[in-house]
Protein backbone atom coordinates (compact mmCIF):
# COMPACT_ATOMS: atom_id res chain seq x y z
CA UNK A 1 0.00 0.00 0.00
CA UNK A 2 1.08 3.63 -0.97
CA UNK A 3 1.62 6.03 2.33
CA UNK A 4 -1.04 8.45 0.44
CA UNK A 5 -3.79 5.42 0.41
CA UNK A 6 -3.06 4.75 3.68
CA UNK A 7 -3.23 8.24 4.97
CA UNK A 8 -6.82 8.34 3.25
CA UNK A 9 -7.80 5.42 5.09
CA UNK A 10 -6.74 7.04 8.33
CA UNK A 11 -8.72 10.33 7.88
CA UNK A 12 -11.80 8.43 6.91
CA UNK A 13 -11.33 5.93 9.92
CA UNK A 14 -10.01 8.32 12.66
CA UNK A 15 -12.51 11.14 12.08
CA UNK A 16 -10.72 13.47 12.69
CA UNK A 17 -12.26 17.10 13.91
CA UNK A 18 -8.62 19.01 13.26
CA UNK A 19 -5.51 17.99 11.62
CA UNK A 20 -1.95 19.17 11.44
CA UNK A 21 0.27 18.67 9.13
CA UNK A 22 4.40 19.19 8.75
CA UNK A 23 5.71 19.59 5.74
CA UNK A 24 3.30 20.69 3.39
CA UNK A 25 4.97 20.75 -0.19
CA UNK A 26 3.01 20.91 -3.10
CA UNK A 27 0.13 19.75 -0.86
CA UNK A 28 -0.72 15.83 -1.69
CA UNK A 29 -1.51 14.78 1.91
CA UNK A 30 -2.83 18.07 2.91
CA UNK A 31 -5.56 17.74 0.12
CA UNK A 32 -6.78 14.75 1.96
CA UNK A 33 -8.39 16.63 4.68
CA UNK A 34 -12.02 17.84 4.99
CA UNK A 35 -11.56 19.07 8.44
CA UNK A 36 -10.40 22.40 10.24
CA UNK A 37 -5.89 22.21 9.42
CA UNK A 38 -3.07 23.60 9.77
CA UNK A 39 -0.33 23.16 7.47
CA UNK A 40 3.00 24.18 8.24
CA UNK A 41 6.21 24.73 5.54
CA UNK A 42 9.06 27.00 4.94
CA UNK A 43 8.92 26.55 1.18
CA UNK A 44 5.52 25.33 0.33
CA UNK A 45 4.55 25.58 -3.40
CA UNK A 46 0.93 24.06 -3.41
CA UNK A 47 -0.49 22.77 -6.81
CA UNK A 48 -3.66 21.41 -5.93
CA UNK A 49 -6.98 22.10 -4.58
CA UNK A 50 -7.72 21.78 -0.54
CA UNK A 51 -10.89 21.25 0.72
CA UNK A 52 -10.78 22.37 4.42
CA UNK A 53 -10.74 25.34 6.90
CA UNK A 54 -7.17 26.20 6.63
CA UNK A 55 -4.23 28.06 8.30
CA UNK A 56 -1.11 27.54 5.81
CA UNK A 57 2.19 28.64 7.88
CA UNK A 58 5.33 29.63 5.94
CA UNK A 59 7.69 28.69 8.75
CA UNK A 60 9.86 26.17 9.97
CA UNK A 61 8.00 23.74 12.28
CA UNK A 62 10.20 24.90 15.21
CA UNK A 63 9.52 28.99 14.95
CA UNK A 64 5.95 27.57 14.37
CA UNK A 65 5.51 26.20 17.95
CA UNK A 66 7.48 28.97 19.64
CA UNK A 67 4.77 30.91 19.10
CA UNK A 68 1.93 31.64 22.12
CA UNK A 69 -0.13 29.67 20.85
CA UNK A 70 0.39 27.78 17.55
CA UNK A 71 -2.70 25.65 17.16
CA UNK A 72 -5.38 28.47 17.82
CA UNK A 73 -6.54 28.36 14.58
CA UNK A 74 -7.76 25.36 15.40
CA UNK A 75 -9.10 25.31 18.80
CA UNK A 76 -13.06 25.23 20.11
CA UNK A 77 -14.13 28.95 21.52
CA UNK A 78 -17.06 29.41 23.85
CA UNK A 79 -19.97 29.61 22.54
CA UNK A 80 -20.87 25.92 21.14
CA UNK A 81 -22.92 27.15 18.47
CA UNK A 82 -19.95 28.98 16.60
CA UNK A 83 -18.36 26.10 16.85
CA UNK A 84 -20.77 24.39 15.41
CA UNK A 85 -20.76 26.48 12.48
CA UNK A 86 -16.82 26.20 11.58
CA UNK A 87 -16.71 22.30 11.69
CA UNK A 88 -15.09 22.68 15.18
CA UNK A 89 -16.19 19.97 18.39
CA UNK A 90 -19.35 22.06 20.36
CA UNK A 91 -18.33 21.62 23.64
CA UNK A 92 -14.16 21.69 24.13
CA UNK A 93 -13.69 24.50 25.73
CA UNK A 94 -15.54 23.49 28.65
CA UNK A 95 -14.13 20.32 28.83
CA UNK A 96 -10.60 20.81 28.79
CA UNK A 97 -9.79 22.44 25.67
CA UNK A 98 -8.80 21.32 22.16
CA UNK A 99 -6.04 18.20 21.39
CA UNK A 100 -4.71 17.61 18.17
CA UNK A 101 -6.54 14.51 16.26
CA UNK A 102 -4.46 13.94 13.37
CA UNK A 103 -0.91 14.90 13.04
CA UNK A 104 1.26 13.60 9.90
CA UNK A 105 5.14 15.00 9.87
CA UNK A 106 6.75 15.35 6.64
CA UNK A 107 9.76 17.83 7.35
CA UNK A 108 13.33 18.07 7.98
CA UNK A 109 14.45 14.30 7.24
CA UNK A 110 17.14 14.60 10.25
CA UNK A 111 16.47 12.58 13.47
CA UNK A 112 16.76 15.82 15.89
CA UNK A 113 14.55 17.39 13.92
CA UNK A 114 11.85 14.75 13.89
CA UNK A 115 12.48 14.60 17.66
CA UNK A 116 11.55 17.96 18.21
CA UNK A 117 8.59 17.78 15.90
CA UNK A 118 7.30 14.78 18.09
CA UNK A 119 7.94 16.90 21.24
CA UNK A 120 6.42 20.04 20.12
CA UNK A 121 2.96 17.74 19.22
CA UNK A 122 2.88 15.93 21.76
CA UNK A 123 2.02 19.23 24.19
CA UNK A 124 -0.81 19.55 21.94
CA UNK A 125 -2.04 16.11 22.06
CA UNK A 126 -4.06 12.87 23.98
CA UNK A 127 -3.85 9.27 24.18
CA UNK A 128 -6.57 9.37 21.50
CA UNK A 129 -4.08 11.38 18.89
CA UNK A 130 -2.91 9.70 15.48
CA UNK A 131 0.69 11.11 15.47
CA UNK A 132 2.23 9.31 11.99
CA UNK A 133 6.24 10.44 10.56
CA UNK A 134 7.02 9.51 6.84
CA UNK A 135 10.30 8.27 5.67
CA UNK A 136 11.07 5.99 8.62
CA UNK A 137 12.36 3.00 6.91
CA UNK A 138 15.16 3.77 4.22
CA UNK A 139 15.77 1.48 1.68
CA UNK A 140 19.49 1.70 1.55
CA UNK A 141 22.18 3.41 3.67
CA UNK A 142 22.60 6.19 0.65
CA UNK A 143 18.76 7.18 1.00
CA UNK A 144 19.42 7.36 4.80
CA UNK A 145 22.25 9.64 4.71
CA UNK A 146 22.27 13.07 6.61
CA UNK A 147 23.54 14.74 3.98
CA UNK A 148 21.46 14.23 0.70
CA UNK A 149 23.30 12.37 -2.42
CA UNK A 150 20.27 10.51 -3.98
CA UNK A 151 17.09 11.40 -5.72
CA UNK A 152 15.34 9.69 -2.84
CA UNK A 153 15.83 10.64 0.73
CA UNK A 154 15.08 9.68 3.96
CA UNK A 155 17.82 10.93 6.23
CA UNK A 156 18.11 9.38 9.52
CA UNK A 157 14.44 10.02 10.30
CA UNK A 158 14.14 5.87 11.37
CA UNK A 159 16.33 6.54 14.86
CA UNK A 160 12.98 8.14 16.51
CA UNK A 161 12.27 4.19 16.61
CA UNK A 162 14.40 3.32 18.79
CA UNK A 163 14.57 6.43 20.50
CA UNK A 164 10.67 6.53 21.71
CA UNK A 165 11.30 2.91 22.51
CA UNK A 166 14.11 3.12 24.85
CA UNK A 167 13.10 6.61 26.33
CA UNK A 168 9.56 6.13 25.78
CA UNK A 169 8.28 2.58 26.34
CA UNK A 170 4.87 4.28 27.65
CA UNK A 171 3.98 5.41 23.97
CA UNK A 172 2.83 2.89 21.30
CA UNK A 173 5.31 2.86 18.11
CA UNK A 174 3.97 1.46 15.33
CA UNK A 175 6.57 0.70 11.78
CA UNK A 176 4.10 0.79 8.91
CA UNK A 177 4.69 -1.26 5.65
CA UNK A 178 3.98 1.38 3.18
CA UNK A 179 5.65 2.38 0.30
CA UNK A 180 7.65 3.52 -0.66
CA UNK A 181 10.03 4.57 2.47
CA UNK A 182 7.54 3.49 5.65
CA UNK A 183 5.21 5.00 8.15
CA UNK A 184 5.67 4.98 11.69
CA UNK A 185 2.26 5.73 13.43
CA UNK A 186 2.45 6.53 17.26
CA UNK A 187 -0.26 6.24 19.70
CA UNK A 188 -0.74 6.76 23.43
CA UNK A 189 0.88 10.80 23.73
CA UNK A 190 1.09 11.72 27.07
CA UNK A 191 1.02 15.90 27.13
CA UNK A 192 2.55 15.92 30.65
CA UNK A 193 5.77 14.02 30.30
CA UNK A 194 8.75 15.60 29.94
CA UNK A 195 11.03 12.50 29.51
CA UNK A 196 12.09 13.53 25.77
CA UNK A 197 12.90 17.48 26.94
CA UNK A 198 14.88 16.58 30.32
CA UNK A 199 17.00 14.38 27.88
CA UNK A 200 17.29 15.95 24.58
CA UNK A 201 20.70 17.33 24.25
CA UNK A 202 22.06 13.46 25.36
CA UNK A 203 19.70 11.82 23.33
CA UNK A 204 21.05 13.74 19.95
CA UNK A 205 24.76 13.36 21.39
CA UNK A 206 24.19 9.90 21.12
CA UNK A 207 22.17 9.36 17.77
CA UNK A 208 23.70 12.00 15.53
CA UNK A 209 27.00 10.40 13.87
CA UNK A 210 28.69 11.59 10.58
CA UNK A 211 27.97 9.48 7.12
CA UNK A 212 27.48 6.60 6.25
CA UNK A 213 24.88 6.02 8.76
CA UNK A 214 25.33 2.23 10.33
CA UNK A 215 21.58 1.38 9.17
CA UNK A 216 20.18 -1.48 11.71
CA UNK A 217 19.23 -5.08 9.21
CA UNK A 218 15.68 -4.27 10.99
CA UNK A 219 15.17 -1.07 9.06
CA UNK A 220 16.09 -2.14 5.94
CA UNK A 221 14.53 -5.45 5.84
CA UNK A 222 11.58 -4.28 7.70
CA UNK A 223 11.63 -7.22 10.11
CA UNK A 224 9.38 -5.00 12.46
CA UNK A 225 6.61 -3.63 10.66
CA UNK A 226 3.19 -4.26 10.62
CA UNK A 227 0.87 -4.76 7.03
CA UNK A 228 -0.68 -1.17 6.15
CA UNK A 229 -4.00 -3.54 4.97
CA UNK A 230 -3.68 -5.34 8.80
CA UNK A 231 -3.31 -2.29 10.50
CA UNK A 232 -6.23 -0.67 8.48
CA UNK A 233 -8.80 -3.52 9.07
CA UNK A 234 -7.91 -3.33 13.52
CA UNK A 235 -10.66 -2.50 15.50
CA UNK A 236 -8.16 0.00 16.84
CA UNK A 237 -9.57 3.20 14.70
CA UNK A 238 -13.18 2.57 16.25
CA UNK A 239 -11.64 2.16 19.74
CA UNK A 240 -9.52 5.65 19.56
CA UNK A 241 -12.99 7.07 18.35
CA UNK A 242 -14.91 5.66 20.90
CA UNK A 243 -12.78 6.57 23.68
CA UNK A 244 -12.09 10.19 22.49
CA UNK A 245 -15.83 10.49 22.21
CA UNK A 246 -15.87 9.61 25.66
CA UNK A 247 -13.07 11.40 26.76
CA UNK A 248 -11.60 8.58 28.38
CA UNK A 249 -7.95 9.21 30.54
CA UNK A 250 -4.83 8.34 29.50
CA UNK A 251 -4.61 5.16 31.54
CA UNK A 252 -8.26 3.76 30.79
CA UNK A 253 -7.67 4.52 26.59
CA UNK A 254 -4.15 2.99 26.83
CA UNK A 255 -5.02 0.03 27.91
CA UNK A 256 -8.04 -0.32 25.24
CA UNK A 257 -5.19 0.77 22.64
CA UNK A 258 -3.02 -1.82 23.72
CA UNK A 259 -5.38 -4.62 23.68
CA UNK A 260 -7.08 -3.66 20.40
CA UNK A 261 -2.99 -4.35 19.16
CA UNK A 262 -2.20 -7.35 20.74
CA UNK A 263 -5.52 -9.22 19.22
CA UNK A 264 -3.56 -8.06 15.50
CA UNK A 265 -1.57 -10.64 13.85
CA UNK A 266 2.41 -9.79 13.26
CA UNK A 267 4.69 -7.67 15.16
CA UNK A 268 3.30 -5.67 17.81
CA UNK A 269 4.34 -3.45 20.71
CA UNK A 270 5.19 -5.40 23.86
CA UNK A 271 3.33 -5.02 26.44
CA UNK A 272 4.50 -2.05 29.20
CA UNK A 273 2.50 -1.80 32.25
CA UNK A 274 0.78 1.41 32.28
CA UNK A 275 1.93 2.48 35.68
CA UNK A 276 5.93 1.95 34.20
Amino acid sequence: MERHEFLRHLHRLVAPRNYLEIGVQKGQSLSLSRVPSIGVDPEFAINRALRCDLHLVRATSDDFFAQRDPIRHLRSGRNPLRNLSRGRPMFDYYRGGTRLDLVFVDGMHLFEFALRDFMNVERHADWWSVIVFDDILPRDVDEAARERHTVAWTGDVYKLIPTLERHRPDLLVLQVDTQPTGLLVVLGADPGDHVLRDRYERIVAEGVVPDPQPVPAWVLNRTSTISPDALIGSPLWAEIVRGRNRRLGWRAGRRRLETRLESMPGPAPKPVPVDA
